[in-house]
């Protein structure tokens, strides 16, 4: 039967060859019967941007990407909170086409709608607002004009401070807010949804003015993979 997929948070990196061979093994079985696969965010541990695209594992991700492409499988990208800064070189090598975060889409006969999910966790403050500056044309400009190597420095920090900060956050603010995720489903027409970031895998509905919604919430790639199978009769969750 027809067939898409969808992935979430691999946070591929040099560091973690085993989910990389995972990554690449699904790549060249399960994905190769899709019609289209959708990676809603966070693809790699950190993107400092598209001139690192010669280090080695990404160079070697994009050529995966494109020979499912060569294969005749659709394949979309999504920014996350993480690879932001991914742009049309890393995207032509790997033949992928970016898609606007939120994005809504017709899946086999059901408006679905897509979205990395940073922007629904409207609870964590600090966060949206530091989503908010990094995301704006000035300060990538500025941060892209750097050395490579200092850029790849000033993100280490980041993710350092992030760290520390989110250990520090009660574990709900960390999770979408109920409110958004209504406020979403509502200005897209009571859509089916699915989303990533939250690292928290689960189908959730929601009673929405009469309307119940699907939510589906990708897995992330620590500890195993996995990945949302859709057809026209729904949607089924698998680990790897």
């Amino acid at each position: 039967m027809p067939h898409t997929l969808f992935i979430s948070d691999l946070h591929l990196c040099a560091s973690r060859p085993q989910i990389n061979a995972l990554f690449f093994k699904f790549l060249n079985t399960t994905a190769l019967s899709a019609e289209a696969l959708y990676v809603l965010g966070d693809l790699f541990e950190y993107w400092p941007g598209d001139d690192d695209l010669e280090e080695p594992l990404h160079t070697e991700v994009a050529a995966a990407f494109s020979r499912l492409k060569e294969a005749g499988v659709r394949l979309y990208l999504m920014h996350g909170n993480r690879d932001f800064l991914m742009g049309e070189a890393f995207c032509k090598a790997a033949g992928m086409i970016m898609l606007t975060d939120p994005a809504l889409i017709d899946l086999y006969g059901t408006p679905t709608l897509l979205m990395h999910g940073d922007t629904l966790c409207t609870d964590d403050v600090h966060y949206q607002t530091f989503r908010t500056q990094v995301r704006s044309a000035d300060w990538q400009n500025t941060f892209l004009d750097k050395p490579l190597a200092e850029r790849k420095a000033i993100i280490e920090g980041m993710r350092s401070k992030s760290r520390e900060a989110q250990a520090e956050k009660p574990d709900e603010i960390l999770d979408v807010n109920p409110l958004a995720v209504q406020e979403a489903l509502r200005a897209h027409g009571y859509p089916r949804l699915i989303h990533g970031h939250t690292h928290r895998p689960a189908k959730h509905l929601h009673a929405i003015d009469g309307k119940t919604c699907e939510r589906w919430v990708l897995t992330d790639w620590y500890s195993h993979g996995g990945y949302l199978r859709c057809d026209r009769n729904g949607c089924e969750m698998f680990t790897i």
